[in-house]
C-alpha cells in the first residue's frame, strides 16, 4: 500500500469471529498531513453484524467522515429482518456524530432509494435492495438530517448508475444498473458540495467509484 499510495496513510477493518473471518470489511485511505482519529463503530447491530467489518468513523476538527458498507438483505431476503434493524441503529448513530459536528458518510449502502435509481423498477419491487422495507429504512436516514448529495446536485437526471450485476454480462453494456453507493452530508453543509458523481470504470461491472468534492 505504501508504494502506491506513499503521502497517505490508511486504516482498515475486516469481519472476525463470530462473523465469518473475511466476510467484508472497510479501508478509509487519508493524506498523512490530515490529523484524524480513527474508530470501528459497534451500533448495536443484530446478528454478526457488529462483526463483520462494516463501518469506520474517521473525526476530523471539523467534521466526522463515516465510511460504510451496509448489510445485504440477502438472497430471497432472509436477512431482510436484520437488515431493518441495522438501519434503525445505523440512523442513531449518524445522527448522534451530527449532534456534534457536521457528517460526511460514504459507501454502498446497498439500497436503490427511488424507482429512478434503477433501469428496471418494475421487476424488482421483492429484490434485495428495493424492498419497500429498506428503501423505508433510508428514507428515514435521510429525514434525520442528511442529504443525499447527488441528488441535490443533479436533481432528477436519470439513467445514472453505480453498480452492474456481474452475473448478466450484459448488464453494464445496457446500462441495466442501480445507484446504490452515496455520499450523504449533514444537511447543514449541503451547499458546501460543488461536486458528486459517479466516475466512469470503463467496461468493468459490479461497483464504480463515486467522487464527492466539498469546500469546508
Amino acid at each position: 500500500m505504501k508504494a502506491y499510495f506513499p503521502d497517505h496513510d490508511y486504516v482498515y477493518v475486516s469481519s472476525r469471529e463470530p462473523a465469518r473471518k473475511g466476510y467484508a470489511g472497510t479501508m478509509a485511505l487519508y493524506k498523512r498531513d490530515i490529523k484524524v482519529v480513527a474508530s470501528f463503530p459497534e451500533i448495536g447491530a443484530p446478528d454478526t453484524m457488529d462483526s463483520e467489518g462494516r463501518m469506520i468513523t474517521l473525526e476530523h476538527d471539523k467534521f466526522f467522515f463515516n465510511l460504510v458498507y451496509t448489510p445485504n438483505a440477502g438472497d430471497g431476503l432472509k436477512r431482510l429482518k436484520e437488515r431493518q434493524e441495522w438501519d434503525v441503529q445505523y440512523t442513531k448513530y449518524l445522527k448522534s456524530l451530527d449532534e456534534v459536528k457536521p457528517v460526511i458518510s460514504c459507501g454502498d449502502y446497498n439500497v436503490a432509494h427511488e424507482e429512478i435509481d434503477l433501469a428496471n423498477p418494475d421487476s424488482n419491487h421483492m429484490s434485495a435492495g428495493f424492498t419497500d422495507e429498506e428503501r423505508a429504512g433510508f428514507t428515514n436516514l435521510l429525514s434525520a438530517g442528511f442529504v443525499d448529495t447527488f441528488r441535490h446536485v443533479h436533481g432528477d437526471i436519470p439513467n445514472v448508475y453505480s453498480w452492474w450485476a456481474q452475473r448478466i454480462k450484459t448488464s453494464k453494456i445496457n446500462n441495466s444498473g442501480w445507484r446504490i453507493d452515496y455520499f450523504l452530508v449533514s444537511d447543514r453543509i449541503k451547499d458546501k458540495v460543488t461536486r458528486s458523481d459517479m466516475l466512469d470504470s470503463g467496461a468493468r461491472q459490479d461497483h464504480t467509484p463515486i467522487a464527492l468534492e466539498i469546500e469546508l
